[in-house]
C-alpha cells in the first residue's frame, strides 16, 4: 500500500476510476471534453489527485482544491472524488488517503460535502467538525 501525488502519468488510471465512481454514484459519465478540461485544471494545479497503488495499480483516488476559508482564516481544501475499488475496501485505505490527502495538500482545514447516508463514513476517516450543509449553485 503505497500513498501518491497522481500526476499525469497516470491519468489513464484516474480516468477509469473517475468513471467507475460516477457509475456507482449514479452521476452522469464524463466524456473526453470533461476529462481534458480535468487534466487541464490539474496541470494547472486547481485541483491535486491523490491515490492508492496496491500491487502495482492505482486503487484509490480523491481530489482536493484549495480555496481560501474564513472558518480558519487560511487554506482550505474540498475533498472530493473519493473512490476505493470495491476489491480494495475495508483494509484501512480511506482513513489513511484522506489523511495523505490532508498532510500533502498544505490546507490547514479539509471539507466535504456528502449525502445524508454518507456522514458516518467521512466520520469515520476523520472529518469530525459539522460546519453546517453544503449546497451547489448553477445551472
Amino acid at each position: 500500500m503505497e500513498f501518491i501525488t497522481i500526476g499525469t502519468e497516470r491519468f489513464g488510471e484516474l480516468k477509469a476510476l473517475h468513471t467507475a465512481y460516477k457509475t456507482e454514484i449514479g452521476e452522469e459519465q464524463p466524456g473526453e471534453q470533461d476529462f481534458e478540461s480535468l487534466k487541464n485544471a490539474a496541470e494547472q494545479g486547481l485541483i491535486r489527485f491523490y491515490g492508492c497503488v496496491c500491487d502495482g495499480k492505482l486503487t484509490a483516488c480523491c481530489s482536493v482544491s484549495t480555496t481560501y476559508s474564513t472558518f480558519n482564516y487560511d487554506l482550505s481544501g474540498v475533498f472530493e472524488d473519493f473512490y476505493i475499488l470495491p476489491e480494495y475496501r475495508h483494509r484501512g485505505i480511506a482513513g489513511k488517503l484522506a489523511a495523505f490527502a490532508y498532510k500533502t495538500s498544505g490546507v490547514r482545514s479539509l471539507c466535504v460535502g456528502c449525502a445524508d447516508c454518507d456522514v458516518e463514513m467521512y466520520r469515520h476517516i476523520g472529518f469530525r467538525i459539522r460546519l453546517g450543509n453544503m449546497l451547489a449553485y448553477g445551472d
